[in-house]
């Protein structure tokens, strides 16, 4: 094989796909990108076994070929050429050569034919999406996903198809984020019931950085036991989850006569605030609401206390609620609104978050006992 290209070119194909090559592998080959040149262009593609992630780049081909070269040690090799380079990258045996200028590197390879391909199985759905919806729903629930739970499936992220909307939902036994997007309802007319995949954490992760954030429409393509999207030149494989996922919706608590309306950004300054001396293990801080005022109070072992108040809507039975400050800060961060409503009903209840007037958001966060 011998090929030659400009460094943006393979630096941006490499970066797309070599999020997936973990620095630990089970086999060699796991840890090397596969290099398809033909045509007018090359392929590359990058597995762990469980996520596979594939692109395309224009070259001038001298000669076709395939082989894969060490993932990470190319990207870096990439990054350290200076802009504009042109790369020079040929294979004899097992060595493969790459040049650019006076700068010369000699890879390692394996056999393109040892690199593992995942199969897609029987596509049973074909989804066309806006990929900014597509990144709303997953940057806005990814946060909530557990992570390295011995409950498996709730490791990633849920998507739920119904008619006319796709639904995402994420929750770590101690909050969730639900957010709903409406699609084509000619895609959707013929499901007989609500279609549920679980995603998991990983691929929501690259699935976030393929995406882009214009309105170019992306194929999300089902199977059995995998799933599949495509964007541009990009192409994602993922296994899903094999699980059943919670019944999410008793989760989230129903006829909250309490509301409270705060601004976002107050709100985020004074929880940063406080925290600075909670307890470091629990990050406990207790938010009591009162007519138009909000008042936060934290302490921790040491018996060092802070307290800070901002102003907001509210008028009702003042009502104290123990909150983990970080998980109440995930929730900012991802809110788009400048204010913030909360529904709650006592001190000892889950607390429903959102967007002011962002119906399709929502947010809970169980309380913490203090």
């Amino acid at each position: 094989m011998k090929i030659a290209l400009e460094r943006s070119q393979l630096l941006s194909a490499l970066s797309l796909v070599a999020g997936v090559v973990e620095r630990r592998q089970t086999l060699p080959i796991l840890g090397n990108v596969l290099i398809v040149a033909e045509g007018e262009g090359i392929s590359l593609k990058a597995t762990d076994l469980e996520l596979e992630i594939g692109t395309a780049a224009q070259a001038k081909i001298e000669k076709p070929g395939a082989v894969t070269v060490p993932a990470r040690k190319l990207l870096d090799i990439c990054r350290n050429l200076p802009d504009g380079a042109q790369i020079n990258l040929r294979t004899e045996g097992e060595r493969a050569t790459i040049v650019s200028d006076r700068s010369r590197f000699s890879l390692s390879t394996l056999s393109a034919d040892d690199f593992p391909v995942m199969e897609m199985g029987a596509v049973e759905l074909t989804l066309d999406i806006e990929q900014v919806v597509l990144r709303r729903l997953l940057d806005k629930t990814a946060f909530a996903m557990a992570q390295q739970d011995v409950r498996y499936y709730l490791n990633g992220v849920l998507l739920e198809l119904q008619p006319e909307r796709l639904t995402a939902v994420a929750t770590d036994g101690h909050r969730l984020a639900k957010v709903t997007a409406g699609v084509d309802a000619a895609v959707t007319a013929d499901l007989e019931q609500p279609l549920q995949v679980i995603v998991p954490g990983k691929t929501v992760q690259e699935l976030r950085r393929v995406l882009g954030t214009e309105g170019n429409m992306v194929r999300l393509e089902f199977s059995q036991r995998t799933m599949r999207l495509l964007a541009g030149n990009a192409v994602l494989t993922s296994k899903l989850v094999d699980g059943r996922y919670p019944e999410y919706e008793r989760v989230i608590p129903k006829n909250l006569e309490r509301q409270a309306t705060v601004n976002k950004e107050l709100l985020r300054a004074a929880l940063q605030r406080t925290a600075i001396l909670s307890n470091e293990k629990y990050k406990g801080v207790r938010v009591s609401f009162s007519d138009s005022t909000l008042a936060l109070q934290s302490n921790n072992p040491e018996k060092e206390e802070a307290e800070d108040a901002i102003e907001i809507s509210y008028q009702g039975i003042e009502t104290t609620i123990g909150f983990n400050v970080s998980y109440v800060l995930d929730v900012l961060n991802v809110i788009s609104d400048d204010a913030v409503e909360v529904f709650f009903r006592d001190g000892d209840s889950s607390a429903v978050w959102q967007g002011e007037g962002a119906s399709d958001e929502t947010f809970v966060i169980m309380p913490m006992r203090l």
